[in-house]
């Protein structure tokens, strides 16, 4: 008895060696994946640095092109204007001894010969005003505005080609979109499935189908008729105008009969989804909830399911801001999309989940 108690302690010891290496293995591999994280995360700040400083330095040579035609533009008026204000001048200086020669008698004789002429005086005067205005035009004294129209067409063209890949998140996720549809073996009898695949309603009627082993008999669920196993996958679902719903993706071995609480998705460690009800929003799995920080009734929620990275992510696909993020680690199964539209919800739940991203109609959908 003895020596069979000192074996068994010793494969314990071993045993808990075995997990105290795995442990260490655990610690150090978060420590890798939170480095190579922040290496990530330096180089793309760094590149939004540097496109940032490009543009930065790009107006500002743009702008000095600019300001530097104005000051030119400027200046010349300036000069127009000054030889304005010297010809007013010189008739205000006429103007004064003119004055002074009508108020003052005993300068008749000086007025007299200043003023002896006074037809050529006035022409003369009139033909300096006239050539002053005819060389002072405002409108001789223009800015390039054909080249600042093209300066602006060129800066709206980078605005078009900025906005066009941006944000980034979205043009890489939206790369990985997969079409699916989905299957209406597995749909509830009070879902209706529409004829391409792309959406399901909840109707107060429970439909007579044939009572399949895949299909849900308790929970509004249903699965597409696609699964996956590799690669990144990403999927757009229009909630526009629901006040229920719950979106994810599961294994095809989450319980299908009955009233277990691992029907629901995200309840079982089969699924992975977010749910939206009663105005708040709560990610699921394994029966853990994490409620989220979001009160806005998002009008598209996106999907994504990484294999490489062993995670499912949802977003508000419209800015691809992030909702909540799990990692699985390894998938140990295929994964298929599902969806449960909800009840009615006291008549305020009417509108199907619609699938932004589906195959092409077949004749057997």
């Amino acid at each position: 008895m003895s020596e069979r108690l000192e074996k068994h302690q010793e494969s314990l010891k071993k045993q808990r060696e075995a997990v105290k290496f795995r442990l260490k293995k655990l610690a150090a591999r978060q420590s890798e994946i939170t480095k190579k994280s922040s290496v990530i995360r330096k180089n793309i700040i760094r590149k939004y640095q540097e496109i940032q400083a490009a543009l930065d330095e790009d107006l500002r040579i743009t702008l000095s092109h600019l300001e530097m035609e104005e000051r030119a533009a400027v200046a010349a008026l300036d000069g127009l204007m000054e030889r304005n204000c010297s010809l007013i001048q010189e008739i205000e200086q006429d103007l004064a001894r003119l004055g002074v020669a009508l108020d003052q008698t005993r300068a008749e004789a000086e007025a007299m010969s200043f003023f002896s002429h006074p037809e050529q005086h006035d022409m003369e005067t009139v033909d300096r005003v006239m050539d002053v205005l005819n060389r002072t035009d405002p409108s001789s004294v223009n800015l390039d505005e054909a080249k600042a129209e093209q300066i602006l067409s060129l800066t709206n063209n980078m605005l078009l080609l900025i906005s066009s890949q941006t944000p980034i998140m979205k043009k890489l996720i939206e790369s990985y979109s997969s079409e699916v549809c989905l299957d209406p073996e597995t749909s509830h009898p009070k879902l209706i499935v529409s004829h391409r695949g792309d959406s399901a309603t909840y109707t107060d009627t429970w439909q007579q189908l044939q009572d399949l082993p895949g299909r849900f008999d308790t929970t509004l669920n249903v699965i597409s008729l696609q699964s996956f196993t590799s690669g990144r996958h990403y999927w757009e679902l229009d909630v526009t105008g629901k006040t229920y719903w719950e979106l994810g993706v599961t294994y095809p071995t989450i319980p299908r009969k009955g009233t277990t609480e691992d029907c629901w998705l995200g309840r079982g460690h089969e699924s992975w989804c977010v749910e939206f009800f009663d105005g708040e929003y709560t990610a699921w799995h394994g029966g853990v909830p994490h409620q989220l920080p979001f009160t806005k009734r998002f009008r598209r929620i996106g999907i994504m399911c990484s294999f490489p990275a062993g995670s499912v992510t949802f977003l508000e696909a419209d800015k691809m801001t992030p909702l909540f993020s799990f990692c699985a680690g390894t998938f140990s199964n295929c994964l298929h999309l599902a969806l449960c539209p909800g009840h009615d919800h006291n008549g305020a739940n009417a509108k199907p989940i619609v699938i932004c991203n589906t195959p092409s109609p077949t004749s057997d959908l």
